[in-house]
């Protein structure tokens, strides 16, 4: 990796521990459900208390070697892992969109993406020291623990992108039956995209969160007279002479938008927020884990 590469890397993790850290209460919060965890219903995580078998699954790259159920293997060409239901019940899967629409920022603010992945990190720190598993979706994180684990996802979050659109879609690969998701996005693509996720995440009896992340001029349209919009690739563009006289129009399709947003994740069982930029990340972070937690 290039010294440019590793030092992204390294501040996407700083800056995740810093907004983990400036929760004091909400460490103290997730070292205790630890360890009430560890003592009460998830005693299962000690070796022969409760571990019932789940399913096998096929194995993934980045599986380690003793994982593998060998004998199950054996019957085909594939490799399986044997995996204990509490193992699923116990994993959150992240995904946060990478599409260029994310790279949008209004004066003073920095881009959705900067706050998203710094979100990501934070909440995958405080998961992780309450003894979760904790991954991306995808091939190329599975869930894990440990602090090596953190800097895997770093990886992830901040690693070279391929050509990118301008709105992305939720990657479902990866999820586990049974557990938890977090999907952070702008939510500004076609919200058939967001329904198809949800409904295989349904499908598979995983909850989670849906977090849109907005710009405050986005959410407030303060544009008026002549204006060009266009979008961060290029591919739409809209010029107009009274930007003003769009405005109720936009706030009432966000709203729409939001409002159908809300119910597609009641609908599924997931939990819904909006967040903007220019507001506190702490109160973000705060209750994404509160609603994470509730999900177990």
């Amino acid at each position: 990796m290039s010294p440019a590469g590793r030092s992204q890397r390294a501040g996407l993790r700083r800056d995740g521990e810093a907004l983990a850290a400036a929760l004091p209460p909400l460490l103290a919060d997730a070292e205790h459900l630890a360890s009430t965890l560890l003592l009460g219903e998830h005693g299962r995580r000690r070796p022969g208390m409760g571990e019932e078998f789940w399913q096998y699954r096929p194995a993934m790259a980045n599986d380690e070697a003793r994982l593998i159920d060998w004998r199950r293997s054996a019957r085909s060409d594939a490799h399986f892992v044997r995996e204990k239901e509490w193992q699923a019940a116990q994993s959150v899967v992240i995904w946060v969109d990478g599409a260029q629409s994310m790279d949008f920022a209004s004066a003073r603010f920095r881009p959705k993406g900067d706050r998203a992945r710094v979100l990501a990190m934070a909440v995958a720190i405080l998961l992780l020291r309450g003894g979760e598993r904790v991954g991306l979706t995808g091939q190329a994180v599975p869930p894990r623990r440990g602090d090596i684990q953190l800097m895997r996802i770093a990886a992830g979050l901040s690693g070279d992108a391929a050509p990118r659109e301008d709105f992305g879609a939720p990657d479902v690969r990866g999820l586990l039956p049974k557990s938890r998701a977090l999907f952070i996005s702008d939510f500004m693509g076609p919200l058939v995209d967001v329904e198809t996720a949800l409904t295989d995440a349904a499908d598979l009896g995983v909850h989670g969160v849906l977090l849109q992340v907005l710009d405050p001029a986005e959410a407030a349209f303060p544009y008026d007279g002549r204006t060009v919009f266009e979008s961060m690739a290029g591919e739409l563009r809209h010029e107009t002479l009274e930007a003003g006289g769009l405005r109720t129009r936009y706030l009432t399709r966000l709203a729409e938008r939001k409002a159908r947003l809300a119910e597609l994740a009641r609908v599924t069982g997931w939990q819904f927020l909006t967040h903007h930029t220019g507001d506190s990340a702490q109160a973000a972070l705060l209750w994404l884990y509160g609603a994470l937690e509730q999900r177990r």
